[in-house]
C-alpha cells in the first residue's frame, strides 16, 4: 500500500462519516446501525493515520515505508493522547 492508498482510504471513510452525520442532523437521528458504522469507521481512521505516521518514521529514518503495517485496532486505541 502506498500513502495515496491510505489517503484514498481515509478520504472515503470520511466521506461516509460526513453522510451518516448529515442523515442525523436533518432530524432522522442515527439507528444503532449507525452508531455502530461510525465507531467503525473512527477506529479505521486512526489505524490510516497510524499507517501513514509509520510510513512517515520509516522515511525519515531512511528505511523502507513499504514494511510497515497496519496494526490491530486495540492497539492502535489504546494509545496515549
Amino acid at each position: 500500500m502506498i500513502d495515496g492508498d491510505i489517503f484514498g482510504r481515509i478520504n472515503a471513510l470520511s466521506d461516509e462519516e460526513e453522510q451518516l452525520w448529515e442523515h442525523a442532523g436533518d432530524g432522522h437521528g442515527l439507528t444503532a446501525e449507525e452508531h455502530a458504522r461510525l465507531e467503525t469507521i473512527k477506529v479505521e481512521l486512526d489505524r490510516c493515520y497510524d499507517l501513514l505516521h509509520q510510513r512517515e518514521a520509516r522515511r525519515a529514518a531512511g528505511l523502507d515505508p513499504r514494511e510497515a503495517e497496519a496494526r490491530p485496532a486495540d492497539i492502535v486505541e489504546q494509545y496515549q493522547q
